[in-house]
């Protein structure tokens, strides 16, 4: 059976505004993590993150809707319109054919500060009514449906690091239920003051001051992640809604999809990898794929040594009986992890690799960690890709795994 087919895809992130922008600073092995600007970092013992560059809001948002809304939003409004534009979608006549469904992790950050910070300094009245909207999670969701008249079943996803991929698990109910077409995947913009340091308190984030020693998933000088900011967000249809309005590409097929929870601590890890592993073989069940059959993972890559060696353990139990190991990349590493945004974007480089046969590196891989059974993938590589897993994990438990294949045109007749 047929599964819903991404048609569009709209990216604003480190590596670039623009799907191909993305993937050029990709396939060049550009990293995009810099140290952070916009504030002093001194006190956080955090200096560097992804952030997007040459991003123009106003392009994209209307001036009385960016003084309502965080630059979350305008980047999810951003995005959102991308995809819409790489699709050729045009809202139809029935409102109600176009959900949204988004994923957050962080919510208004940037805003909620300015207005905390008002509050404190003088006062209740200096808070402003947008306040009450901006900074919540459905925030994007909601806008977007507002501006671009989408009145199908909508909701937001709030699993952290999951989220990009939940929201296409969310979308395909949906679109069983009736609706053609959803938007999904999320944007992050966590690099603030307040974000930071609420992230910073999880220990997980690196200290290193130099980029290329900052965030090395597999790498035996692991020592933390990078945030970023960011994200991708993409049109998924119905295969007969999209041959009924001429859709004039196809960037891949959802194939299958697997979520599990740890069930085991709402800060710390799992001891052992068995609902992540169970992820991933639910993910290929529901694909109708075999671990054979899987041309290349695109891993979680937390960065972090304990976090790392779980999810090589996951890989080894799913794809370990293979006659050869399987290709895994991290393509966070070149961004930073942008939470609910980064899983989104690997789904969009994920469907880049199947389109061009590359595989993109993991950034600063310099000492891969012994890993039987996994192809720990170093520098870029070409190679046939028809069947991808993507993986994600969320803090506090949360595991997913999405199936994405090449779409034959015969399956559509």
């Amino acid at each position: 059976m047929t599964g819903l087919l991404v048609t569009g895809i709209g990216v604003v992130a480190p590596t670039g505004v623009g799907v191909e922008a993305h993937w050029s600073s990709l396939v060049r092995g550009e990293p995009a993590i810099r140290p952070i600007e916009g504030f002093d970092t001194d006190q956080y013992g955090v200096t560097l993150a992804g952030q997007i560059r040459d991003f123009d809001p106003k392009a994209f948002v209307a001036p009385q809707l960016m003084v309502q809304t965080d630059r979350w939003t305008w980047t999810s409004l951003a995005a959102a319109t991308l995809a819409a534009q790489d699709a050729g979608y045009e809202a139809p006549e029935d409102a109600y054919a176009t959900s949204v469904f988004l994923a957050a992790g962080s919510g208004g950050n940037e805003f909620s500060q300015h207005e905390i910070q008002g509050l404190w300094a003088k006062g209740p009245k200096s808070v402003g009514a947008y306040q009450s909207i901006a900074w919540f999670y459905a925030a994007s969701t909601g806008q977007l449906s507002i501006r671009d008249g989408y009145k199908g079943p909508s909701g937001v996803v709030v699993s952290e690091g999951a989220g990009g991929l939940d929201s296409i698990g969310w979308a395909r109910r949906v679109a069983r239920r009736g609706t053609p077409a959803v938007l999904v995947g999320g944007t992050e913009a966590g690099v603030t003051p307040y974000a930071l340091l609420c992230q910073a308190t999880s220990g997980r984030l690196s200290t290193a001051t130099r980029p290329e020693d900052a965030y090395k998933p597999f790498d035996h000088r692991a020592n933390g992640h990078v945030i970023g900011e960011g994200g991708a967000i993409l049109l998924l249809e119905e295969p007969g809604a999209a041959r009924a309005r001429g859709a004039r590409q196809v960037w891949g097929e959802v194939a299958g999809y697997g979520a599990t929870h740890d069930a085991h601590h709402h800060e710390d890890p799992a001891p052992d990898a068995t609902q992540y592993a169970r992820a991933i073989r639910l993910s290929l069940a529901d694909a109708g794929v075999t671990p054979d059959e899987v041309d290349l993972v695109l891993a979680d890559g937390a960065g972090v040594p304990e976090l790392d060696a779980l999810e090589l353990e996951a890989l080894q139990r799913v794809f370990g009986g293979r006659a050869t190991p399987v290709p895994v990349t991290a393509p966070s590493s070149w961004t930073g992890r942008l939470m609910a945004g980064g899983s989104a974007l690997n789904v969009a480089t994920a469907l880049l690799a199947i389109r061009d046969g590359i595989v993109p590196g993991t950034a600063h891989l310099d000492d891969p960690v012994d890993a039987p059974g996994v192809d720990l993938v170093q520098q870029n590589r070409v190679q046939d890709v028809g069947t991808v897993v993507v993986l994600a994990r969320g803090f506090g438990g949360f595991n997913s795994s999405l199936v994405l294949r090449r779409h034959q045109e015969e399956q559509a007749a």
